[in-house]
């Protein structure tokens, strides 16, 4: 079954490009499983030589293997990588008239990221990958005009636990499919502390709902509540109407 899902999606995710008429595409790859995944769907429907990397860690704040699996996992893949600490594009924001907040701290680093990212695309004429799994996407876990800004997202309509699943078959390295999930945009966090649920029970749950069916306890309930919140998210911008 996840070999006919990845089938599927390397062909698919070919035809995007060949359809917009671009070869190239550019990846965000943070040394976790989603990221390197991608990249690796990435070399399967464009060839490595149409695939870029951009490694961006917030240096004082990244766990220390990130950026050496990062590295690791662009030269096995053969595609060209950069590696450029964020701390100089963020530090800026400690001048401005108002203290930060550590809200606005955390997602900051992720907005950084974004505009790399959009950067390196526009200069090489390239598009950028998405790296969300569909647990984020329905849950609203990621950062609006951050990680969530891309083109084209190659596993969004994977589960968390099919990515694990997709990395495994795919031969993807242990140090990387077994690391703890984290957005690491503050110390010591990981994903399944802050949702409050494991992604194998988080993702049970989010089945439960897309078949529409309504929460009927409290860890439904949370996850539910969170899917709420975040709807704005999944929008483009409101618009308000002057008309009566």
């Amino acid at each position: 079954m996840i070999e006919e899902k990845i089938d599927h999606i390397v062909a698919q995710l070919a035809d995007y490009f060949k359809k917009a008429g671009i070869r190239g595409a550019v990846v965000g790859l943070s040394g976790g499983v989603d990221s390197a995944l991608t990249a690796k769907i990435a070399v399967m429907a464009l060839g490595k030589e149409n695939v870029t990397a951009l490694i961006l860690p917030n240096e004082g704040l990244n766990r220390p293997d990130s950026v050496p699996d990062a590295e690791n996992w662009a030269k096995e893949l053969g595609i060209e990588y950069h590696t450029i600490p964020i701390n100089p594009f963020i530090d800026g924001y400690d001048k401005l008239p108002w203290k930060s907040s550590s809200l606005a701290r955390m997602n900051i680093q992720a907005r950084v990221r974004m505009t790399l990212l959009y950067h390196y695309a526009n200069t090489h004429n390239t598009i950028v990958l998405g790296t969300g799994n569909k647990t984020e996407i329905m849950l609203g876990y990621f950062t609006k005009y951050g990680d969530g800004a891309c083109d084209v997202l190659a596993i969004g309509n994977l589960y968390k636990t099919d990515v694990w699943e997709a990395a495994r078959h795919l031969g993807l390295p242990e140090v990387i499919v077994e690391k703890t999930a984290s957005a690491e945009l503050m110390h010591d966090q990981t994903d399944e502390e802050e949702i409050g649920l494991e992604y194998a029970e988080i993702d049970k749950i989010l089945k439960k709902f897309e078949k529409g069916e309504k929460p009927s306890n409290e860890s439904e309930e949370k996850l539910y509540d969170r899917m709420m919140a975040n709807q704005h998210k999944m929008e483009i911008p409101s618009i308000i109407d002057w008309r009566k």
